[in-house]
């Protein structure tokens, strides 16, 4: 990863597209999580401009994980968002990886992009704040489980209230799949948190029934339960 470092930053930031494309791993079975990690670090404005320009999956990948890594700043908080609705999944997940390493650095101000962004209209801007929040790298306090749970609650009422037609569509699948394992990061981080929220989720609605069903498979949370 120094080398990738070293490189990009001797280059212009419109041969960034080409450099990444090349070691994107990609087509193959998983893009290079690594390098878009590397890229949301040192990425700047010209370089995320360049990226998304290019129009391919794998560099706009990278540019949505820069502009998410960055989204304590409002003007680029809109971008990241407008990216977490895009239609490509590797690019949605790009936001979600960035946000989660701005959670490294500012949880504050991470935590506080989930709580807005879980009420947004859209279901996959919904579906990024749930992933974002649901790392459990960064659920070490009391504090950040009690912030994911909350936001898998909130997405959880989202969904549950969609008409029947709107939650067979694609994009409120995807939420409830990220809500299919997100319930479990949030209460296993601190089942004193969380585990009476899960527990009071309403079964009776089959999409809330899916998601408790699915995350009482996950090891992390069946050992509570």
């Amino acid at each position: 990863m120094s080398q990738w470092r070293e490189d990009l930053d001797g280059l212009d930031p419109t041969q960034w597209p080409e450099y990444v494309e090349a070691r994107s791993g990609l087509p193959g079975p998983r893009a290079n999580l690594s390098l878009v990690g590397v890229v949301a670090e040192r990425a700047d404005p010209a370089a995320v401009e360049a990226l998304l320009a290019d129009g391919r999956e794998y560099p706009a990948m990278c540019a949505a994980a820069a502009t998410g890594r960055r989204s304590s700043d409002p003007s680029v908080e809109a971008t990241a968002r407008a990216l977490a609705d895009d239609e490509r999944w590797r690019v949605r997940e790009g936001v979600a990886i960035g946000l989660q390493l701005l959670g490294d650095t500012d949880p504050g101000a991470w935590r506080s992009i989930a709580s807005r962004w879980v009420d947004d209209p859209s279901p996959l801007v919904q579906r990024a704040a749930v992933a974002a929040i649901c790392e459990p790298r960064l659920l070490r306090t009391s504090e950040t489980a009690a912030a994911a749970v909350d936001v898998c609650a909130r997405a959880t009422r989202h969904l549950a209230a969609l008409p029947a037609e709107a939650a067979r569509r694609p994009d409120a699948r995807t939420l409830r799949q990220a809500l299919g394992y997100g319930w479990s990061v949030a209460v296993a981080a601190d089942p004193g948190v969380g585990l009476g929220a899960f527990l009071a989720l309403d079964t009776e609605l089959p999409d809330v029934a899916w998601i408790v069903r699915e995350n009482r498979r996950k090891k992390r949370l069946s050992t509570l339960l």
